[in-house]
């Protein structure tokens, strides 16, 4: 009696939702995932190759396929694109010992959620169904490692991604410090954020510091703290995020435009676990987990005395690198349909039909704002294609970013004109007038939005709203 039979007698009562089918032609390691997955609750049942797992898809009817790449008859990129014909709402994870980016990205292409590369352990895998089942079950998108709710998800498809959110998830258990790498706009805060809520912290405070929004003597007084009296107005105590992120985590955005001299008080603050507050008598001691972020590579910085080595070595406990949207083919089509859906849905408009030419030009581009430019882009793509697909003249870019080889096509009539500039006005409403904040909104720079207004100024009438 194979493993298929000894489950046979459960299948008849188990709910869809419960039943995973295994495909390899390996039978050591068939039994030991069939076994593996029934110890957490599933009904399994193996098949030595795709011909015969297919045969039995419509009877077995299983929420979730795991299959192996090499196997005769049909490999497993084969299986993954039968299945998806057949059973369109299965999930499917590929499992491969010959790991490729280019496999991995056939095999996404193909309809799998995600993949696992041989040897893996069985801890591994438990994660990786685990939430591919709460994805499923809270109707998220996306790979098996984005499904958790959260209030901002980590979307992708990206096989070197989706690797990085498994490493992520692992270290997240441990209470060591991490340091995120990462250009402007990659999701640096969104990636502490997700350590966080799988960590055992994750019930406890998460308290952000953006280290580049605050001049240094107000930066100490915010990480740290000062009592009362300590400095001219200092009128009441004030407890720091240090403090306030006690018994829970603690994230340092952008940590190395932070100046050397508080670069050594964080040192001591991370090798003693107590804070010293400006104006204090006593330290007082914290427990904490540090998640710092930064867009420079600190090594560098530490050569060129920018930034202590003591404090490098002791924030690059658990070193993770975000790659930059370009090194993400497959995020961009995906990224962009998904931000295109959500910018319809926040303006009360239709989903909108992302046109193969508007696919094509977002592919091209180098998004140097990485992933929050993409989302800009079609927030006014969709903005400005109204009730029609987006075009590529939809999605503007900074002249300076547009490759040669696709250049977009201007409007014949005023409407796009018009509408780009109510936009723009829009946005400078809602920022209090604020052009910076209104620049890094809409995903251009504050040079491109002055000639902009310059430009409404010239040919577009009197402009009704006070201007910056």
């Amino acid at each position: 009696m194979d493993e298929r039979e000894r489950g046979g007698s459960e299948m008849n009562s188990a709910d869809a939702t419960e039943r995973i089918m295994i495909v390899d032609d390996d039978h050591s390691m068939r039994v030991a995932l069939v076994e593996s997955v029934r110890r957490l609750g599933y009904v399994a049942e193996g098949f030595a190759d795709g011909s015969e797992a297919l045969e039995h898809v419509g009877q077995f009817q299983p929420w979730l396929v795991l299959t192996d790449l090499k196997m005769p008859r049909m490999n497993g990129l084969e299986v993954i694109k039968e299945m998806k014909r057949r059973a369109p709402r299965t999930t499917i994870v590929l499992m491969t010992a010959y790991g490729t980016v280019e496999t991995a990205v056939e095999a996404m292409k193909q309809g799998a959620s995600d993949y696992l590369l041989k040897p893996f352990s069985m801890d591994l895998l438990e994660r990786v169904i685990t939430n591919l089942r709460e994805g499923r079950d809270s109707g998220g998108r996306a790979g098996s490692l984005t499904g958790s709710p959260e209030p901002r998800p980590i979307l992708t498809q990206d096989p070197g991604m989706a690797q990085l959110l498994s490493t992520s998830e692992s270290i997240a258990a441990s209470h060591a410090t991490v340091l995120i790498t990462g250009e402007s706009g990659t999701g640096k805060e969104l990636l502490a954020r997700f350590i966080h809520r799988r960590s055992p912290r994750a019930h406890r405070p998460f308290i952000a510091v953006n280290c580049a929004a605050l001049p240094d003597g107000l930066l100490e007084s915010e990480l740290f703290g000062h009592e009362r009296g300590a400095f001219t107005g200092a009128l009441v105590r004030k407890i720091g995020k240090f403090e306030m992120a006690h018994t829970g985590t603690l994230l340092l955005d952008e940590i190395g435009e932070m100046t050397l001299g508080l670069q050594a008080k964080l040192l001591r603050v991370l090798q003693e676990r107590e804070v010293d507050r400006v104006g204090g008598r006593e330290p007082v001691p914290v427990n904490i987990r540090v998640i710092a972020t930064t867009n420079r590579i600190l090594a560098r910085e530490v050569e060129q005395n920018r930034f202590r080595e003591d404090l490098y070595y002791r924030l690059n406990v658990f070193p993770l690198t975000i790659p930059p949207l370009r090194e993400r083919p497959a995020d961009i089509p995906f990224l962009a349909r998904h931000f295109a859906a959500a910018a319809a849905a926040r303006n009360g408009l239709a989903q909108p039909l992302l046109s193969d030419e508007a696919l094509a030009y977002v592919q091209r581009l180098p998004w140097k704002g990485n992933i929050r430019e993409l989302e800009n882009v079609m927030e006014r793509a969709v903005v400005l294609a109204g009730r029609g697909p987006v075009l590529p003249e939809h999605c503007p870019v900074e002249s300076r970013d547009v490759p040669a080889q696709l250049p977009i096509a201007q409007p014949a009539n005023g409407s796009l004109w018009e509408m780009e500039r109510e936009l723009i006005f829009k946005t400078l409403a809602k920022v209090k007038d604020n052009r910076t904040h209104a620049a890094k909104e809409l995903g251009i720079s504050i040079r491109t939005l002055r000639n902009k207004l310059r430009e409404y100024r010239v040919g577009g009438g009197p402009i009704s709203m006070q201007m910056p």
